[in-house]
Formats: C-alpha cells, structure tokens, sequence
C-alpha cells in the first residue's frame, strides 16, 4: 500500500503524460531518463495495468491510464496546494531541519553554518548526521544532503553549491626527509598514505599549466577507510595525500601542511546539495541552503586572495 501512495512515481507518470515522451519528462524533472522510465514502470506492474502506450513518434496514455492521469492530478493539485499554503504560512523556517553531510566537510563548513543558522532561527532545531555513507532521501527522513565529488544519476533533485580542489600535501618534516619533487612522477615513489572510500585512492591525474597530463599509480604506506582518519595521519609525517582544499587549506596557511606539486592541479570536484523531489521546498531548508550558499562564496573568496599571495 506504501508504494501505491508514492506521490513522487505519481509526478513522474504526470509528467511523462504532460510531455510526451520519457526523455522530455527527464529534463523537465532534471533527472535520468532510466529513472523516469524505470518509475513508470514500477507503477504500472504495482497497479497491474498498462498506462502508456508508445507510437513511433509519441507516448500516448491508455484509456486506463488518462483516467489515473485524471485522478492523479487531482491528488497532486491538492497535496502541492496543502503545502504551498503551509509554506506561506511559515514566515520564517520553523520545526526541525535534518540534514547529512560528509564528516570532512561537515566538520570544516557545515557545522560553522549550523551555528550561523542557530543563531538567525534560534526557534529552529537541526538534526545532522555526519556520515560519510549515502543515505538514502526517498525514506523521506532527512530533509537535505550534502553531496561532495562526483553525483551519480537518481531521482533526486541538486543545486550545485560550489566547487573545490584538490590538494597532494604532507607535513613539513616529511617534505625535509623527501627528495626534491618536481613533478608527478617524482610523487609516484613516496610514501602514500590511502583512503580506501575513495574510488581510485592509489591513481591520481595531474594537470600541467601548459595542459598536458600526467597520471601516476602509487603504493600505499597507509591504508585508512575515512579522511578524518587520514588526515590525521598526514599531519602525524605517516605520508603523503591528497585532500579537498576545505579540509587542508588552514593547515597549510598555517604552515602544518605543505602544499607539493603546487603548479599541478588534480581534478577539481563539487559541492551540492541534495533534496527529495518535491515540487515544494520548505522554508527551513532553503534558508539553510542559501546560508551554506553564502559561506561558500566567502570561502571561495578567501581561497582566491591565499592564493594571490602565495
């Protein structure tokens, strides 16, 4: 019965139905066309009827399936209208926000804007979770995701907050230890220390200022499962890593962390955040979004000036 009260396959059959094709609903919903498609689906093997129809040119509703296109609008005119109303009622955020975020970049930029939103909306409370693992958002149990690197395809809804770099750094007493490194190749031969979450933590691809690339296979002296653990070890001189600039960029100002390679840049991922689909989004959590927004500008501004100076 839950799954036959999925409002979101719902949205996906209007939408199918509205625009004609699985491909344009896709775009329309900024999702994956095998998403659409794969929804539909599931609701029609749920319901036990065939919906749609396609021709050469077109998909094209059953009989059975502009009925449920009738009623299905109808169902989603009233729950949009219900919370259109409730979102204008609520002149500011309001109830609990839950949110999730890497504990990396939770801990350098979320927490800091958890506290600047506290301190706008002290009638708000935040539930976070600071997990690296993906939780899922269609249990409808967090309210907002923060996605760091690569997304992949789903049936959620992104805004691309901001972008980051990636930096190959290690402590100072390690760097005096090592042998001058000039370029990639030299990086290949030192002590690595890996971080197994990621996808390829012992191949890396450098950029030169003149475009060429240069892609080197490391051996790990370390192998850790989370960034935390192996920056920690960084800073400790166990070897060298590679880290996104929020979480090394005070370091290495500081003079804890030395950036190597600096004229070599490593591919540069984003910041996003993530909702459940809705055609609705609650104050509380475009009040967050657009804060975190905000500080992202500022760190992005800082990271500028830094690097002017160097």
């Amino acid at each position: 019965m839950n799954d036959l009260l999925n409002l979101n396959r719902l949205i996906f059959f209007t939408t199918v139905v509205e625009s004609g094709s699985f491909t344009s609903a896709a775009e329309r919903l900024d999702v994956a066309k095998a998403v659409v498609s794969h929804q539909v689906a599931r609701l029609e093997q749920e319901l036990g009827v065939t919906l749609l129809t396609r021709t050469t040119r077109r998909l094209h509703a059953t009989d059975e399936g502009r009925r449920f296109y009738d009623r299905c609008v109808v169902i989603l005119r009233e729950a949009e209208a219900a919370y259109g109303e409730m979102s204008q009622r609520a002149s500011e955020p309001s109830g609990t926000l839950t949110l999730t975020a890497p504990l990396d970049y939770g801990a350098a930029v979320v927490a800091p804007a958890i506290a600047l939103y506290r301190q706008r909306f002290p009638q708000m409370h935040v539930n976070v979770i600071f997990d690296d693992d993906v939780i899922d958002l269609a249990a409808g149990q967090v309210d907002l995701a923060i996605r760091v690197g690569w997304l992949t395809d789903s049936s959620n809804q992104a805004r691309r907050l901001a972008a980051f770099q990636q930096y190959l750094v290690a402590a100072p007493a390690l760097i005096r230890a090592m042998a001058a490194v000039s370029s990639p190749g030299d990086a290949a031969g030192l002590p690595w220390i890996a971080n197994s979450a990621l996808k390829n933590p012992l191949r890396w691809t450098f950029s030169g200022q003149e475009g060429q690339t240069v892609t080197i296979d490391v051996n790990s002296a370390v192998t850790t499962d989370k960034t935390p653990a192996a920056y920690v070890c960084a800073l400790a001189g166990v070897g060298v890593s590679v880290f996104p600039d929020y979480v090394v960029a005070r370091d290495i100002e500081a003079g804890r962390l030395v950036r190597i390679l600096p004229d070599w840049s490593l591919p540069a991922g984003g910041i996003h955040a993530v909702f459940p689909p809705a055609r609705f989004r609650p104050a509380k959590v475009r009040a967050f979004v657009d804060l975190l927004k905000a500080a992202e500008r500022h760190r992005a501004a800082k990271m500028t000036m830094a690097s002017e100076w160097v």
